[in-house]
């Protein structure tokens, strides 16, 4: 059963629900690729300051679920604000980082690229769209994307199960 921590920072109280580790499956699939599935893990924690910390890590898995090898990594910073504003900060070691702005109501947050800042090297992206619920007791979501002179369009999406 979760329960919110008594440390944590009153302004993340609204999405609380996002706290811990999450694991589960996931698809993905775009134009310039061939169709995938993939495993993930989710953290979200707090250290009492008015923000959560957040780290995803994805690996390649094969039809029995096997991890064959490592994908996406990403780490950063969601900030609620008030009025349901939800501010998030996001790195990847490939050469990019992101500036979402979006809304929380519930268990439930949309958010968009307000900035997209990319190395000389990074693959080109230049929006973004996301989802986040929870349904079931599962954390579910969603990502579109613009990349590679494609339009925003389904990108990846899962769905993961809160660890012990």
């Amino acid at each position: 059963m979760f329960e919110i921590p008594a440390d944590l920072a009153p302004e993340c109280a609204p999405i609380a629900w996002l706290l811990g580790r999450w694991d589960g499956v996931g698809v993905g699939g775009y134009p310039t690729i061939d169709d995938f599935e993939f495993a993930q893990e989710v953290v979200f924690a707090h250290i009492g300051k008015p923000f959560l910390t957040y780290t995803s890590r994805s690996w390649l898995i094969d039809a029995e679920r096997n991890r064959v090898r490592p994908l996406a990594t990403e780490t950063g910073f969601w900030r609620p604000r008030p009025e349901g504003v939800l501010e998030v900060v996001m790195s990847h070691p490939t050469g990019f980082v992101e500036v979402w702005e979006g809304s929380y109501e519930g268990p439930r947050i949309e958010m968009r690229t307000d900035v997209v800042a990319r190395t000389a090297s990074s693959k080109e992206y230049t929006a973004g769209h996301r989802m986040y619920g929870l349904v079931e007791s599962d954390l579910m979501w969603a990502f579109d994307m613009s990349a590679v002179g494609q339009p925003l369009q389904p990108h990846i999406s899962a769905r993961l199960a809160r660890a012990e």
